[in-house]
C-alpha cells in the first residue's frame, strides 16, 4: 500500500484533475459559484494529497485525520446555502475515483495474488473508514453552522420587526430597513419607492417607472460614489435588475467578476441584492443591498433574508403611506369643514388658529365658529370631537352645521346645547344601528357608534355689554381684562354631548370693550409633560403678556402651551376682543299697545335716520317698521319696544311680550291683510325671530345700499 501511494503520489496532480472533473460533472451546485468552486478545488487537493502521504509514509489508515481546514470548508458550504448531500456525494466519488487508481497500481507491485486481494480488502476498509470519519466531522460542522444561522436569521427577522416601522413615517421606515440591513448583512443599501406610490396610486402608470430615492446607508469607507443622491426622482433602464423586480415582483442575486478598485482607491461592488418592495399585492419598490468591502459573496440565504426584512420593511412602508393618505384626506376635510375665514361682524375682533395633532396621533375633531346673530350680537364656538380620523372630523363637520342651523333659530346658549346634544345621541344611534358600515368604518364594533363630543356657546351683546355662555363638558374659558388680569371665568358645569337626560345651564357675564374672550380647545393644556393645572398657569402667563395683534397673541399662546414636535391632539384657539355699540349707535323707543303709536314710531325713526345721515333708507324703514310695530300691537302683548341699531346695516327690531312666532302667508286677491310681512321680507335684507325667557323680538336688516325691493312687473300687451 506505501509502494501504491508512492507510485499515485508522483501523478497526484492527474489524480486532483480527474477528481475535478468528476465532481463538475457529477455535482454542478459545487462549481457555479466562484468563491465555492475555488473551496472545492482546495478541498480536493487537500484530501488526495493528505491520503497518500499518509500512506506512504507508512501511517496506520485510522489514524490519517481530514485536512485541518475541511471543518472551516463544511461550514462555508452551510454559508454558501448548499445541502450536505452535495458535500456527502462529493466524498463518496473522490473516494471511488482514488480507491480505483489504487487498485489499479497492485498488479504492477506484486504477483502474490493473496498479498494483493488483502491490500484490496484493506484499502477498501480504508477508504470507507475515512470517508466516514470526514463525512461525520463535515455533516457536524454543516448541522452546526446551519443551525447558528439558523438562529442568527431568527433573530434579524425578529429585530427588524421591533426596528423597522417604529413610527407612520415613509422616511423614518425605509430609513430604518437601509440601517438594519447596514449593520448586519451590507456595505450599502439603498431604498427606492414608486412616484405614484407615495402620492397614493397602488400602480405605476409611468412607463419607464418614476422612483424616488428615500432611504440610503452605508457602512464602509471606500467604497463606489452614488449615481443617485437622497429625494432624487430617477427611472431605470428597461431590462436591468431594478426594472424587472419592479416587473415581476422576484428578487434577484448578481455577483460581479473580479477587476480593479475605482478611481481614488474606491473598491468595486462585488455583490448586490435587489429586492422589490410588495405589500397586499402592490409593489411600492425596490432595495438594493451590496457589499463593496465584504469578500464573501451574497448566496441564496441571504437573498432569502433580504426577502423577509424587505416584506416586514413594505408593509410597514405601506401601513405609513396609507396612513399618511388617510391623514391628509381626513386633513384636507376637516380644514374644508373649518371656516375659511371668519364671517364679517361688529361685534368683536376675532383671531383663531387651528393646529392638527402630531403625525403619531391623527387629525382630531376640534373646531371653532364665529356666527353672526340679529341685534349685532355674534356666537363664539368652540367643540371637541372624541376620537382621530375621518369618522371625527366628518362628525365635526355635522356638529358644525348642526350649531350653525340651531343659531339661526337665536336660541339661548343653554337651549342650543340641549338640541345639539339630541343630535349626537340620534347620530349616535344611526351609526350603531347601520348593519353594513362599509369598508372605510372603523374595524372596532365597540366604537364605531361613538360621536362623544364637548362644546362651548357663547352669545356676546355688543350693545348691552354681555356675554351668555354655557358649555357641555367643555374646558372654561379665559378673560383677560384691559388692564390685563387674566381669568377663567367660573361657568356651570355641563355633561359631554352625546349622554341626554341631563340639564345644561347658561351663565352671563359682563365683558366691558376691550376685554379679550379666550376659547380653546383641551388639547391646547394638556401635554405629555404637564398637567391640565400647569397648563392653565401657562395659558395665563401666555394672555397676560403684552401683544400688538390678536394674531400675534395667538402665535405667543401656541409658542408657550405647545412641544416642539407638535402636540399629542389637536388644538382649536379662539381670541375674540370685545367691543361695543354705544349710545349714538343705538336708538329704543317704548310704545304704547295702541293703533295711533305706529305714526309716533314712523316719526321718531324719520328723525334718527336724519341724525345719522340715512336719509335714503327713510322710506324703506319707515314702511318695515310700519308693519312690525301694526303686528307687535294687533298680535303680540305689552310691552312693545322699537329699537334702531346702526351697524355694517340699520337694523330695526320690534319686541313684544308675546310668544306667538310670526311667518309668512299667501294672502288672497281680495283680502285686505296678510301682506305685511312679505312686504318686510322684500324690503330687508335679511328679517326673522328670536325669542327670549319672555316674548318675542321681530327684527329686519336693512341695508345703506339699494334695497331689494319687489320685482318689476312683467310687460302684458
Amino acid at each position: 500500500m506505501s509502494r501504491a501511494a508512492h507510485e499515485l503520489a508522483s501523478k497526484a496532480d492527474e489524480l486532483i484533475a480527474e477528481v475535478k472533473r468528476c465532481l463538475c460533472s457529477e455535482v454542478p451546485e459545487l462549481w457555479d459559484d466562484p468563491d465555492l468552486a475555488r473551496m472545492t478545488a482546495e478541498n480536493i487537493a487537500d484530501h488526495v494529497v493528505g491520503v497518500l502521504a499518509g500512506l506512504e509514509l507508512g501511517i496506520e489508515p485510522s489514524d490519517i485525520e481530514p485536512p485541518p481546514a475541511d471543518v472551516e470548508r463544511a461550514r462555508r458550504l452551510a454559508r454558501h446555502g448548499r445541502p450536505v448531500t452535495a458535500m456527502l456525494r462529493a466524498h463518496r466519488l473522490g473516494e471511488g475515483i482514488v480507491l480505483d487508481r489504487m487498485l489499479a497500481e497492485l498488479p504492477r507491485l506484486t504477483n502474490d495474488l493473496e498479498l494483493a486481494g488483502a491490500a484490496s480488502r484493506r484499502m477498501l476498509a480504508m477508504a470507507t473508514g475515512y470517508v466516514d470519519r470526514t463525512s461525520e466531522q463535515g455533516v457536524l460542522a454543516f448541522q452546526e453552522e446551519r443551525d447558528r444561522r439558523l438562529r442568527w436569521r431568527l433573530s434579524l427577522v425578529n429585530e427588524a420587526g421591533l426596528r423597522i416601522g417604529t413610527t407612520l413615517d415613509i422616511a423614518r421606515t425605509t430609513q430604518e430597513l437601509a440601517d438594519l440591513a447596514i449593520d448586519h448583512f451590507a456595505d450599502r443599501a439603498t431604498v427606492d419607492l414608486l412616484d405614484t406610490a407615495i402620492h397614493g396610486d397602488d400602480a405605476s402608470s409611468a412607463d419607464p417607472p418614476v422612483l424616488l430615492r428615500v432611504a440610503e446607508a452605508s457602512g464602509a469607507d471606500n467604497g463606489p460614489e452614488p449615481t443617485i443622491r437622497l429625494r432624487q426622482l430617477h427611472t431605470c433602464p428597461d431590462g436591468s435588475p431594478t426594472a424587472r423586480a419592479l416587473t415581476s415582483g422576484q428578487p434577484s442575486r448578481h455577483t460581479a467578476p473580479p477587476g480593479p478598485t475605482g478611481a481614488n482607491g474606491a473598491h468595486r461592488i462585488r455583490s448586490t441584492l435587489v429586492v422589490p418592495l410588495s405589500a397586499r399585492g402592490n409593489t411600492l419598490g425596490v432595495a438594493q443591498f451590496s457589499r463593496h468591502r465584504n469578500p464573501e459573496p451574497f448566496d441564496d440565504e441571504d437573498l432569502l433574508l433580504a426577502q423577509e426584512i424587505a416584506a416586514r420593511a413594505a408593509l410597514a412602508v405601506d401601513n405609513a403611506r396609507r396612513y399618511t393618505h388617510a391623514r391628509a384626506t381626513a386633513l384636507t376635510l376637516q380644514r374644508s369643514l373649518l371656516p375659511q375665514r371668519t364671517a364679517e361682524q361688529s361685534a368683536v375682533e376675532v383671531a383663531c388658529r387651528y393646529l392638527p395633532s402630531g403625525a403619531q396621533v391623527g387629525v382630531g375633531g376640534d373646531w371653532y365658529d364665529v356666527i353672526p346673530l340679529s341685534g349685532a350680537r355674534v356666537a363664539l364656538v368652540v367643540g371637541d370631537v372624541v376620537g382621530h380620523g375621518i369618522h371625527a372630523a366628518a362628525t365635526m363637520g355635522r356638529l358644525r352645521t348642526a350649531v350653525r342651523t340651531l343659531a339661526d333659530f337665536d336660541l339661548p346658549p343653554d337651549e342650543l346645547l340641549t338640541h345639539l346634544d339630541d343630535v349626537v345621541i340620534r347620530l349616535s344611534a344611526e351609526a350603531s344601528a347601520d348593519p353594513d358600515p362599509g369598508p372605510d368604518s372603523d374595524p372596532h364594533p365597540e366604537t364605531a357608534g361613538d360621536f362623544g363630543a364637548t362644546c362651548l356657546y357663547a352669545v356676546y351683546d355688543p350693545v348691552a355689554g354681555r356675554c351668555s355662555l354655557a358649555r357641555a363638558g367643555h374646558v372654561l374659558p379665559a378673560v383677560v381684562t384691559r388692564e390685563g388680569k387674566v381669568d377663567l371665568l367660573d361657568l356651570p358645569p355641563g355633561p359631554p354631548l352625546g349622554l341626554g337626560g341631563l340639564p345644561f345651564e347658561a351663565a352671563e357675564v359682563d365683558l366691558p370693550e376691550g376685554s379679550l374672550l379666550a376659547l380653546y380647545t383641551d388639547g391646547l393644556i394638556e401635554a405629555r409633560d404637564h398637567d391640565v393645572e400647569s397648563g392653565l398657569v401657562l395659558l395665563r402667563h401666555a394672555l397676560g403678556r403684552p401683544y400688538a395683534s390678536l394674531e400675534a397673541a395667538c402665535d405667543t399662546v401656541l409658542q408657550a402651551l405647545l412641544p416642539a414636535d407638535r402636540s399629542h391632539d389637536d388644538v382649536a384657539l379662539l381670541l375674540a376682543r370685545t367691543r361695543a355699540l354705544g349710545d349714538g349707535q343705538v336708538a329704543a323707543w317704548e310704545l304704547d299697545a295702541d293703533p295711533a303709536a305706529v305714526a309716533g314710531a314712523r316719526s321718531n325713526v324719520t328723525r334718527q335716520l336724519t341724525a345719522w345721515g340715512l336719509e335714503d333708507l327713510e322710506f324703506t324703514t319707515e314702511l318695515v317698521v310700519s308693519e312690525l310695530v301694526t303686528n307687535a300691537i294687533r298680535y303680540g302683548r305689552p310691552p312693545i319696544r322699537l329699537r334702531l341699531i346702526r351697524d355694517r346695516a340699520l337694523l330695526c327690531e320690534v319686541s313684544d311680550a308675546g310668544s306667538t312666532t310670526p311667518h309668512l302667508r299667501r294672502a288672497r286677491a281680495f283680502e285686505e291683510g296678510g301682506r305685511g310681512l312679505l312686504l318686510v321680507a322684500q324690503l330687508a335684507a335679511h328679517w326673522g325671530t328670536r325669542h327670549a325667557r319672555h316674548g318675542k323680538t321681530v327684527w329686519a336688516e336693512l341695508s345703506e345700499r339699494e334695497p331689494v325691493g319687489f320685482p318689476e312687473p312683467a310687460f302684458v300687451p
